[in-house]
């Protein structure tokens, strides 16, 4: 079985989508950290991310590792070094760039191919997964998510305002609805939540409602399913 929630940044995907997978007992993709971690490789090495030949030659040499919504870039757990506010400019960046979703999209496909799982990001329900079994669109007020992404920068020590954060947030929802490949969009078939007031506990308990509703009846739990390509 596969669920996936898209949204716009600071919608609450990959806490929603981590705990919806424990209740559910379900695997947890973590897209967005995929995409970050090849953000951070693209600054380690010194390559210029306008420079597409070069990011393509680069990603193949990459030594990636992706467990339990956990992101390992040559043994190292990158969980901890990769939700900087550059990280995130260059992640957005870089997503719209076909051979990096060329690179990750087959990779998150493989992925599902040994576990039902909960996935999140921009474009999961509608080019990655688009046969997925339930899917979510999840939003929530714009000042609200710089709000919480406010939070949890302030709480990694970051020196920053609220408005610096919308501004940033601003740009990354034009990025993310604009760019060619992958675009944010909301699947036809996808089911809306508002985020905006409500706590983790409420999200979840409205989108186990839903998951529920569409299981196969004569089962009464999730049932594995073929790769969703």
């Amino acid at each position: 079985m596969i669920v996936t929630i898209d949204g716009p940044a600071g919608a609450g995907k990959s806490s929603v989508a981590r705990a919806l997978a424990e209740h559910l007992g379900l695997h947890f993709l973590d897209t967005g950290s995929m995409y970050r971690a090849v953000a951070f490789a693209i600054l380690e090495a010194g390559i210029d991310p306008a420079d597409e030949e070069a990011v393509a030659a680069l990603l193949p040499t990459l030594d990636f590792h992706f467990d339990a919504g956990i992101t390992h870039l040559a043994g190292r757990d990158l969980a901890g070094i990769i939700r900087t506010p550059e990280i995130t400019r260059l992640s957005s960046f870089i997503a719209k760039q076909k051979q990096v979703r060329d690179f990750l999209v087959p990779i998150q496909r493989e992925i599902a191919r040994h576990h039902d799982l909960v996935t999140e990001g921009r474009d999961q329900g509608t080019i990655v997964f688009p046969r997925a079994e339930v899917k979510f669109f999840l939003t929530a007020d714009r000042v609200e998510r710089a709000r919480r992404r406010l939070k949890d920068l302030i709480a990694k020590g970051a020196d920053i305002t609220l408005e610096a954060v919308l501004e940033a947030q601003d740009l990354r929802d034009r990025q993310d609805t604009e760019r060619h490949d992958g675009p944010l969009a909301r699947a036809e078939d996808a089911h809306p939540i508002d985020s905006t007031g409500k706590g983790l506990t409420e999200v979840i308990a409205q989108m186990e409602a839903i998951v529920t509703r569409c299981l196969t009846p004569s089962t009464g739990s999730p049932t594995s399913s073929p790769l969703n390509s």
